[in-house]
């Protein structure tokens, strides 16, 4: 009997994961949309943030100043989001959160100080040197990167990153979108590489 139970328990365990991997999920639900978007950053922030689902409303109040929300910029899928990575939520502070705003709807970042933005799910590829180019095929040659997990700075003054290195292959921070109005800095985290391998250090 005791054995029967297992294999029900093993059985039902089986149906979950296939009707998942299936396509058969709702990733629009509040439950899940907060769950995904607060792991972007540790826990001691995301588990106190603001937490903004995937039409734009807010599905949680935070208390601690920092914002959380889906930074995929393509098109919203009917049943959300596949995983987190495909998500690609971000934490932001406040001054993160306007540069954030202004990148989104193509305008020019004004902040009062350097803001802070965790991705610890990374994103799902983009043109390292061109905002906006979301498709490999149409970026940069060599300046494509899928992004694993990493802590980003936003600068008031992006004059002071005139002179940053922009190669992501070292392991080191560089400069994303550099000599635009949207550039910032890039921290790479343990597991940066995860998805391109062929870009960590040799």
């Amino acid at each position: 009997m005791k054995n029967l139970s297992i294999l029900k328990i093993m059985l039902v365990n089986f149906l979950l994961v296939g009707f998942v991997y299936a396509g058969n999920y709702d990733h629009t639900l509040d439950e899940w949309e907060i769950e995904t978007y607060s792991s972007a950053a540790p826990d001691y922030i995301g588990n106190f943030a603001t937490i903004i689902g995937g039409d734009g409303k807010i599905i949680r109040e935070g208390t601690n100043g920092w914002t959380c929300m889906a930074a995929n910029g393509r098109p919203y899928p009917k049943k959300g989001w596949k995983n987190a990575h495909d998500a690609m939520p971000a934490c932001s502070d406040k001054e993160a959160m306007k540069w954030m705003n202004a990148f989104m709807n193509n305008k020019k970042p004004e902040l009062s100080k350097d803001g802070w933005m965790w991705m610890l799910h990374g994103d799902v590829g983009e043109d390292n040197l061109v905002a906006g180019v979301l498709n490999k095929k149409d970026s940069t040659p060599g300046e494509w990167i899928e992004s694993g997990p990493h802590l980003m700075l936003i600068p008031k003054n992006i004059e002071s990153l005139d002179n940053w290195n922009t190669d992501f292959t070292t392991g080191e921070p560089y400069v994303m979108f550099p000599r635009t109005i949207y550039a910032h800095v890039m921290i790479p985290v343990e597991g940066y590489y995860e998805y391109q391998k062929e870009s960590q250090p040799k």
